[in-house]
């Protein structure tokens, strides 16, 4: 177990007499799958030995991870772990069309990835920014639709600049991966129990590939729009091929098929696509889409996949073993739920990572919205109640919703959602650094809302944890984000008009100290402990403190019995982001 495992590195074989009654052992019996499950474990940790038992390699990987989290400068605490994943789904996706990761960034966040238990790399290939994958039967793809004018791809996409550069112009942006790189990342994955899912973005999102085949669009030229040909039979060929290869690099159970934000302009003007439209009885443009996306569903299916696509799918009459990608809020999870389609749960507005994490001043320019960490964290991935996904919504939304305005998963379809994904879109973001700075700590949230029960899941015992595990990360070379100073204030309104008053913050250990008299907070003013109530309008001001030092930012906040409820998911867009249009 020592050496296939990798629990210790041993460079020779050398006897020993210290130490040698303590010893570690690993037992993969099936019998206990009934029990455990294909990723479950039990792990016993006494002061003379380590015990893990699995019913199947996954799970003994599982129980590893756990022991390697346990280790600390003091040793191993003594415990007893019986443990089983929540959701079968635990993913990471990162967007590689916009800004192209070299494989070693890839195989980085993998290596975090798996010991943090996340086992889906849902790789976004194709995209707009440049096509990624080297595809021999289409060279075209990438010799023409892989490089750019402009690294950063808000500038070269909102100035209308959208102009791609042949393969070895000097110093044109982009890059894509060889057949070679992408096995090597997926031998690199499946060690790390990480499934790897390619997306091919279809029918929308397809601009790169028209520079090199404007056949296949409606125009017949390329920069006349991003979609495919709907009518055109060359469309379907060039797909087929494309996902021929594919499926021959990826062991995958799932192909993700894009199926997003298709405009529709282009195919309302198009002969072919009218024609096909009367042909097969299509009676509008999102039927003609249905049609679409039902083709390769036809295909992946003749080729033993399962197709996952995003939100806009789920309007087609899926097959059971489709998945929905859900990422435009409670409303269209639970549609596709209450449907009987199987969701992967990634609200953009709280589980996507290019949003900002701090006030927008003091972080690096990034899509517009707010999601820190205790907002994806507070997520609630299967709202089985009206309650739950009004709060959910309130959260994606940012602003107030009135009781029963939101729909819900009927709890006999809780099953249904499969998991979790966070999701890593390179619009702002144009180097290794920044996105590692964008995903950590946020991606320890997504991966115990992916892990635990929800009833075991408790913002304020994950706060600690969280900041332990910030060090480690800067230790292992990841530049993750060290958390914000700033102090979350929230109301809640009480009886008789009064109003409650509560206060948090991202760091720990840290006191917060607050006045009420409108004096600037100092080591010795009020500590809060826990809410209060005020009855007046009064003007709160808190800041935090960590050995009587002040850290950060003074929060000051009017609060009176006037005021609405005031939230963290409260958020000024920024003015930078106003000019901007995708």
């Amino acid at each position: 177990m020592e050496i296939k495992e990798g629990f210790f590195e041993i460079d020779s074989t050398r006897f020993v007499n210290e130490g040698a009654d303590k010893f570690i052992t690993c037992h993969i019996d099936s019998a206990s799958y009934n029990e455990l499950g294909d990723e479950g474990y039990e792990l016993s940790v006494s002061s003379g030995s380590v015990h893990l038992n699995a019913a199947t390699g996954k799970g003994a990987f599982y129980g590893k991870q756990t022991l390697k989290q346990l280790v600390s400068s003091r040793g191993i605490p003594c415990v007893e772990i019986k443990d089983t994943p929540r959701f079968g789904y635990r993913g990471l996706h990162v967007d590689v069309s916009r800004h192209f990761f070299p494989k070693e960034e890839i195989m980085k966040l993998m290596d975090e990835m798996a010991f943090y238990k996340l086992n889906k790399f849902h790789f976004h290939l194709t995209d707009n920014g440049g096509w990624r994958i080297q595809i021999d039967k289409y060279p075209r793809l990438t010799s023409m639709g892989a490089f750019r004018t402009q690294c950063e791809w808000v500038e070269w996409w909102d100035k209308k600049d959208r102009t791609y550069l042949p393969e070895g112009t000097p110093n044109a942006y982009g890059g894509y991966y060889t057949k070679e790189d992408i096995r090597e990342i997926v031998a690199y994955a499946e060690k790390r129990c990480i499934e790897v899912i390619p997306e091919i973005e279809f029918p929308a999102h397809s601009d790169e590939v028209f520079v090199g085949y404007p056949e296949l669009c409606c125009m017949g030229k390329p920069y006349a729009g991003g979609e495919f040909c709907a009518g055109n039979e060359q469309t379907y060929t060039f797909m087929e091929d494309v996902l021929t290869e594919v499926i021959d690099l990826f062991p995958s159970a799932y192909i993700h098929i894009g199926g997003d934000e298709a405009r529709k302009v282009e195919w309302k003007n198009c002969p072919k696509c009218r024609a096909l439209m009367t042909k097969e009885g299509i009676k509008d443009w999102d039927e003609l889409q249905c049609y679409m996306i039902e083709r390769m569903e036809t295909f992946l299916t003749s080729k033993g996949k399962k197709m996952i696509g995003w939100d806009e799918i789920s309007k087609n009459q899926l097959l059971p073993a489709s998945t929905v990608v859900s990422y435009r809020g409670q409303e269209f999870a639970s549609y596709a739920a209450n449907k009987g389609y199987k969701v992967v749960f990634t609200p953009g507005a709280a589980l996507y990572f290019d949003w900002y994490q701090a006030t927008p001043d003091t972080q690096p320019r990034a899509m517009t919205g707010y999601s820190p960490i205790k907002k994806m964290y507070s997520i609630c991935p299967v709202a089985t109640t009206p309650e739950s996904a009004v709060c959910n919504e309130q959260m994606i939304q940012g602003k107030f919703l009135e009781p029963n305005s939101v729909d819900w998963i009927r709890p006999e379809n809780a099953e249904r959602v499969i998991g979790v994904q966070g999701c890593a879109w390179a619009e702002f973001i144009n180097d290794e650094k920044h996105l590692e700075y964008m995903i950590f700590p946020r991606l320890l949230a997504i991966a115990e809302m992916a892990w635990t029960q929800e009833e075991k899941r408790e913002w304020q015992h994950f706060k600690p944890r969280m900041n332990a595990h910030i060090p480690q990360l800067r230790a292992r070379g990841i530049n993750s984000f060290t958390l914000t100073d700033e102090i979350e204030l929230t109301t809640r309104k009480v009886e008789h008009g009064g109003m409650e008053v509560m206060l948090d913050t991202e760091k720990y250990p840290v006191e917060i100290r607050y006045t009420l008299d409108g004096k600037i907070p100092e080591a010795t003013s009020l500590r809060y402990d826990r809410p209060f109530i005020v009855n007046d309008s009064v003007v709160v001001k808190a800041a935090i403190f960590r050995e009587g030092k002040i850290l950060g930012p003074i929060l000051e906040r009017n609060v009176g019995t006037e005021k609405e409820i005031r939230n963290y998911f409260e958020y000024v867009e920024p003015e930078h982001w106003k000019n901007v249009k995708q």
